[in-house]
């Protein structure tokens, strides 16, 4: 390969890695703004009933709505929205 490929080269793999998309990991812990302490979060994948027995109760629990279902339970400070019977996300209020 001569100098000139390899220039040419080197230049779309800078373009082609600047294009690239941003993942975001889910968290199991955030901070509340008011806080100071991290807030234990459901990890995603729980299925309700662990996730009622690690957190207690929530104070309202929303009907499932669309397709598919999705549940949405309040705790005092965070809320836990469920795919089905599964923790698909969890965030601090």
């Amino acid at each position: 390969m001569n100098t000139k490929n390899l220039f040419a080269f080197a230049l779309l793999a800078i373009g082609a890695s600047a294009l690239a998309d941003d993942v975001a990991l889910p968290k199991t812990e955030q901070v509340a703004p008011q806080q100071a302490e991290p807030v234990k979060l459901p990890p995603r994948g729980s299925n309700m009933s662990s996730v009622e027995a690690s957190f207690g109760a929530p104070a309202n629990r929303e009907p499932a709505v669309g397709t598919p279902p999705i549940t949405r339970w309040e705790y005092s400070n965070f809320i836990v929205y469920f795919e089905n019977e599964h923790v698909i996300h969890s965030v601090v209020k």
